[in-house]
Order: C-alpha cells, then structure tokens, then sequence
C-alpha cells in the first residue's frame, strides 16, 4: 500500500510514517518545516523529504490513500490534487481508527496525564508480556516510536487528544476512536483558541463519552467534581469505574505503595502521578492484568519524557524538566516536587508558550498556581506573541494574572540563564516547565553548568 503524508514532520505525523514503514508499507511525505526530533528520526528511516516545501507532483495516482496533518492548510496545493485525483484522504485519527476497528479500543482522554496513563498502561502490558498496538504522545524508554501498528495485536492504546482533527474536520480527536474502553484523568479548561467557554470544552468530554461502544467502560477520576457529574449523568449503555488515590506514603522523599500487606516502592511522585496510576492500574485490570502483577510491574517505571523528568542530581540539589504549560498542570506539579522534598527549597520556573498561556484574558487562571515555590520565574519572548497574533503582554500584566508578589518575570532567554547561574543551590531544587525550550535554553546544559559552578 502506497501512503503520502502532507505536514510528515508533526510529532504524531511522522511517527505514524515510521510505524507504516515497519509495517510494510511504502511512504513518502511533504512539508514546509521539520524541526528535531522529527528531523532527525525521518533521516534515520530515510523518509526525510528531498525538499523542504509542497509539491502536487507528489500526488500520483498510484497513492492508496494520502494522511493530512493538522500542520497543512486546506488550500494546500498537494491536498487539492489529492482530492482532483480522488485519492482517499484520512486525518491522523481517522487512520488510527482505520488501523484499530478490529481491535478492542481503549482510549486515554483528559486535560492533564494522558501521556503518563498512557505510557504507565504500556510498560506493564509490556512488563506482563501481553501484545498491544498503541499510539503515545512522548518518546518512552524501551519504546523505538510512538506509534506501533500490527495485524495481530488484540488491544490498541490510543492517547486521544481533544484538539482539533485536521483542516478539513473540526472534531476533536478523541471523537472518531469509538473506544471500547474510556479512561478520563480531568477537565481544565485548555485550548480556548479553539474552545471559547468552559462549557464548549466540557461539551467535548461529554460527547466522547456518549461515543463509548454499547457495553464498554469509562474510567475516571472522582476527584475532579466537573467530571463526576457528566460521568454519572451519561445515558450511555456503560460499565462506570471511578479511580482516586492508591494507598500510599512517602518516606525519605521515596514514594511507597501498599497492597494487601506488601510494599511496592516506585519511581514516580506527586499526587497527579498517583492518581493517574491508579486509573492505568484499572485499564490494566480490564486487559487481564492483575493488581499484585500491576503494582510489581509499575515499579520500574520512570516516567514518560519530560514529564517530571529528572535532569541531574547532587545531594543538595535535584533539577527537572516538565511539559507543565496549563494552570492545572502548573500547579499540580509544582506543588509534587515541593511535597516530595519537603526539606529543600524550590525554583519553579515556567513558559508562557502557548495560545491560552500568552492571552491576557486567560492569564487570571494562573493565580495561585506557583504559590509554593520559593522562587517563582516567568518566561516569555514577545516573538511569540507576533506570531501568535496576540495583544502584547507586560511583566506587570504577568504578575498581576499568576498573583504573586514574589514572581520575576524575564522576557529574555540569556537574562533568565544568567539569573538561574546566580541563585545559591545549596539545599534548593531547580523545576523547568514547558511545552516550548524556553528559546534555545538546553536544560541538561543548564544543569551541568549549576552544578559545575556550584559544586
């Protein structure tokens, strides 16, 4: 089967055409810009394009089917000759789903923790040798790619995002996979770009509820209130199993869990971690895993990639990176580094860097999320704003949204490097969150500098 990707250098886009390749399949792609990792991982399967750029003369009539990406444009060139030669034209999900009909479906959904859901129900089904086809939004270790496609796999995993599907569809993504099973970790309002109130968003969880198969099940977390109600309001024909905290204690800053008298230490910390545990331990439970071999398998677990991902450590001093952006996801994983080592101070510092983060009418819904860190830093490049054709925002506008006194705000990637080599580490922990790169910081290069200077 001859398959051509329009935008190939999109995370999930281009792990697909890897996924393909391994799968038999013969690949080829387009696009205007690849940046790394995409770049590099498509050289390595010598499916880089040639040329940077479109081309209607990729599209012959010899293609099966062409996948579009969120990236491209519905004026784009390579797409109007696909659908002059009638060639089948799929979005990213639209092919997953195509991929995994025959398969029971279990879907990852929720504003927050779907990658480390996501990527905790794959190590165990790898860990317990069950056989399953997935699709991840992160790098994982031990996983080549994000996106394993099969004939004879009985189970996929899907991540399902609630953006957008592609130019030509407006659904969210998570609506065209008909899971079998559900699992939603909570709803915080994001991507208001697209979702104008808190009600459109919620909307869309309701919806992918009600696109459960007859007789599945949805799992969720109870302890997200908004959630609850349109879980227990559904008129779907489902089975409903809410999740809430493992038993649990933390003690000299590991994380131990218990079960039935036993103790399971594990690698991860913070309640948004346990919680989104618990919830992978119930899909597992449906996948035939059981909770003893559940608990001793997520023990090796050690996160998926960037999110609580520890960078470098000395006895004093401890420095992550975390794809932290959304008030929830902010505030949640700064206060799970400050819980965990509780006898240390902490410098969070976090990226206005997407669409909802950078508008002055969203950045009310940041109060209180850095509040217990003891230093608290904002980064933000004005650029960004241009290109996102925003209003353009002050410092004061920033401290006056998060409301915090003691939050500095920089606007200069070189200005904040500088401030971070000045900061005493003694005793203090450094937490770095983002969904961009802070402009061309390397955090493992920052962190080998603080503790060449330091120590």
């Amino acid at each position: 089967m001859k398959v051509h990707f329009i935008a190939i250098g999109g995370s999930a886009m281009h792990n697909l055409a890897i996924a393909l390749l391994n799968k038999g399949y013969q690949v080829s792609g387009s696009d205007d810009e690849i940046f790394e990792p995409s770049k590099s991982h498509l050289l390595k399967y010598d499916l880089l394009p040639a040329h940077v750029g479109w081309d209607e003369k990729n599209i012959t009539r010899e293609l099966d089917a062409v996948i579009l990406g969120m990236h491209a444009r519905a004026d784009n060139p390579e797409l109007l000759k696909a659908k002059e030669f009638g060639i089948k034209i799929f979005s990213y999900p639209e092919f997953l789903y195509e991929q995994s009909k025959k398969k029971l479906r279990v879907v990852i959904g929720g504003s927050h923790g779907k990658t480390t859901i996501t990527a905790m129900i794959l190590h165990v089904l790898r860990k317990t040798n069950i056989n399953t086809d997935y699709m991840v939004g992160a790098q994982l270790d031990g996983f080549e790619v994000m996106v394993q496609l099969s004939d004879d796999a009985p189970f996929m995993i899907i991540e399902g995002d609630e953006y957008l599907t592609s130019p030509l569809d407006p659904r969210p993504k998570f609506h065209l996979y008909q899971p079998n099973i559900a699992l939603i970790s909570g709803i915080a309002w994001d991507h208001i770009n697209v979702f104008k109130t808190f009600e459109d968003y919620i909307d869309q969880f309701a919806s992918f509820i009600d696109l459960i198969t007859p007789g599945g099940s949805l799992i969720f977390c109870e302890n997200d209130e908004t959630l609850r109600k349109i879980c227990f309001d559904t008129d779907n024909d489902i089975e409903i199993f809410p999740y809430s905290f493992p038993d649990f204690f933390i003690k000299e800053g590991q994380t131990i869990l218990t079960y039935c008298g036993q103790q399971f230490p594990i690698q991860v910390f913070g309640e948004h971690n346990l919680l989104n545990l618990n919830g992978a331990r119930l899909v597992c439970n449906q996948l035939g895993v059981s909770n003893c071999d559940f608990y001793k398998a997520i023990q090796s677990f050690t996160g998926a990639s960037r999110r609580l991902e520890l960078i470098a450590e000395t006895s004093s001093t401890s420095i992550y990176k975390d794809f932290a952006h959304s008030p929830s996801k902010l505030k949640a994983t700064v206060k799970a580094v400050k819980e965990q080592f509780r006898g240390k101070k902490l410098v969070a510092c976090m990226e206005l860097h997407t669409f909802s983060s950078l508008s002055q009418n969203f950045l009310s819904h940041y109060a209180g999320t850095m509040d217990q860190a003891d230093v608290p830093l904002i980064y933000y490049n004005p650029h960004a704003l241009q290109l996102k054709k925003l209003p353009p925002l002050t410092p004061e506008q920033i401290k006056s949204g998060f409301g915090n006194d003691k939050l500095e705000v920089f606007n200069e990637s070189a200005l904040l490097y500088e401030r971070l080599m000045q900061e005493n580490w003694k005793d203090k922990n450094l937490l770095m969150m983002s969904s961009g790169d802070f402009d061309g910081i390397i955090l493992e290069k920052l962190a080998r500098d603080i503790i060449a200077a330091r120590f």
